[in-house]
């Protein structure tokens, strides 16, 4: 039987045979599927995309976990060999010390002028070996050469003994401080000539000490000006030795440093008369009380008093005397001890130079000496610093340590409540540009019956007196006005 062709040209198929890929495959050459062969992951075009599985295009399955396991096989071989040879590269510096700890001790005493001629020698050699010119290799010989002659400066060990001492660790600004230190050659040899270098600050003063003797001793005495509030370093002593030039520099510190403190000026002001009631240890005041020690007058018994502080002998005298029972009480003075707290801001926005700065510690200081001498409770705050209850260097060493903070005044002020939960007078002083909100702010983070004092420092003001609902405002120009200023504002 023929077979009939449709209107698209395929060929008919009997009835009794079903459709297979095969036959249609064969029946034309206009296919469902291309003529040419494609390979996994490209389209019909030679493009690249997603691998057909039966038909249907998608992932291979399981195409992205060979890489993964590969490199997981790969890390975990490294890693076992890691735990392998470890062991034995400390074991191999363990044997190389003896040799590695020297020679790093050695390189460590190259300067870069030293790096420099090595690396031209080490070059010119190279280059003379490749390009065989002969000035290639006078360069490499005299650098090379010159480096070898710098490494006998340094080797041998110095044996010293060194003592480092400072006469006035703790001065007052305008002051001076003398350090001295002492070498002993303690080695059979002499010793030569010898670099010393002393800092002091930022700068260091170098000494040259003459050939000793086994046993011989050598000193310097170095006089330390305070000029200028602060803490200032001194050491540690270290003794050089080098090449005339410059090529190996060997360093040995023979001391600690010594901090020599200078303290802000202070000025002499009058005692702190303020407190709250708080133990039997205090400084009397005018204020009567029920319940003290230091006795005032008797006054008529009233319902609610102590009968313990009814005066029985007075009694009787009064009651025969105006014929009916009447009681007599004792009155007594208030016992106050002062807790005083001084803040001192130090917020760099708070000032317009640093001289208002360095007058704020000033004033800081005196009030704080001030209190020690009265045997007062003592609280430091200046900035991120806080100090409770300081022996008398201490609270200066404080403000010789002080500098600007980004700590604002309502900060120190929320710490007073934890650092001296028994405050009773709190002293904040501070620079001319701390606005009055923030004051406010400051004064809700204390107990209602402390008192608060704020000294505002501006430089070449007139002593000024401003009484607020919540504190009392004292302007200082100078140092001087301080104790005028304070008569004022404690007497309110």
């Amino acid at each position: 039987m023929a077979a009939e062709t449709d209107f698209a040209g395929a060929a008919a198929v009997p009835d009794d045979r079903t459709l297979r890929p095969s036959t249609l495959a064969a029946s034309d050459d206009r296919t469902l599927r291309p003529s040419t062969p494609v390979a996994s992951g490209a389209g019909p075009n030679g493009q690249t995309g997603p691998s057909s599985v039966n038909g249907r295009t998608g992932p291979r399955p399981g195409g992205g976990r060979a890489p993964r396991r590969a490199w997981t096989r790969l890390r975990a071989r490294v890693q076992a060999l890691g735990q392998r040879l470890w062991p034995r590269l400390l074991r191999l510096g363990e044997i190389l010390r003896p040799v590695t700890g020297p020679l790093g001790r050695l390189l460590a005493c190259v300067t870069p002028l030293g790096w420099t001629v090595l690396g031209f020698g080490l070059v010119g050699w190279w280059l003379s070996a490749r390009l065989g010119w002969v000035e290639f290799g006078l360069i490499a010989a005299v650098g090379l050469l010159l480096f070898a002659i710098s490494l006998l400066f340094v080797i041998g060990r110095t044996r010293l003994e060194v003592e480092l001492e400072v006469s006035g660790q703790r001065v007052n600004l305008g002051q001076a401080s003398v350090a001295r230190f002492e070498l002993t050659n303690v080695a059979r040899a002499p010793l030569v000539g010898l670099g010393v270098e002393l800092p002091v600050g930022a700068v260091s003063a170098r000494y040259t000490t003459p050939v000793l003797p086994h046993g011989a001793a050598h000193e310097e005495w170095v006089t330390i000006p305070a000029t200028r509030r602060g803490v200032v370093p001194v050491g540690p002593v270290r003794s050089q030795r080098g090449d005339p030039l410059g090529l190996i520099r060997r360093e040995v510190e023979w001391t600690d440093s010594i901090d020599i403190f200078v303290h802000p000026q202070v000025a002499s002001v009058e005692s702190l008369g303020a407190g709250l009631l708080r133990d039997l240890e205090g400084q009397t005041t005018q204020d009567i009380s029920n319940s003290d020690l230091a006795f005032h007058a008797l006054r008529d018994y009233a319902p609610g008093d102590d009968q313990r502080y009814i005066h029985w002998k007075s009694t009787a005298k009064l009651s025969s005397t105006a014929g009916e029972q009447k009681f007599l009480v004792r009155q007594f003075l208030d016992t106050r001890r002062s807790h005083v707290v001084v803040i001192a801001g130090t917020e760099p926005g708070d000032y317009t130079d640093e001289e208002e700065f360095e007058l704020v510690l000033s004033c800081a200081a005196s009030i704080a000496v001030r209190a020690i001498r009265d045997e007062m409770d003592l609280s430091l705050i200046c900035g991120s610093m806080g100090v409770a209850h300081p022996v008398p260097h201490l609270a200066l060493d404080t403000y010789s340590r002080a500098d600007f903070d980004d700590v604002p005044l309502s900060e120190s002020f929320a710490r007073v409540p934890d650092l001296a939960p028994d405050a009773s007078l709190v002293v904040a002083v501070t620079g001319p540009l701390v606005g009055f909100e923030q004051l406010e702010r400051g004064r809700v983070s204390l107990a209602p019956e402390v008192r608060l004092i704020v000294i505002r420092v501006e430089l070449g003001a007139d002593i000024a007196l401003r009484e607020t609902s919540s504190f009392v405002e004292l302007t200082v120009g100078q140092l001087d006005d301080l104790p005028r200023a304070l008569r004022g504002g404690l007497a309110r």
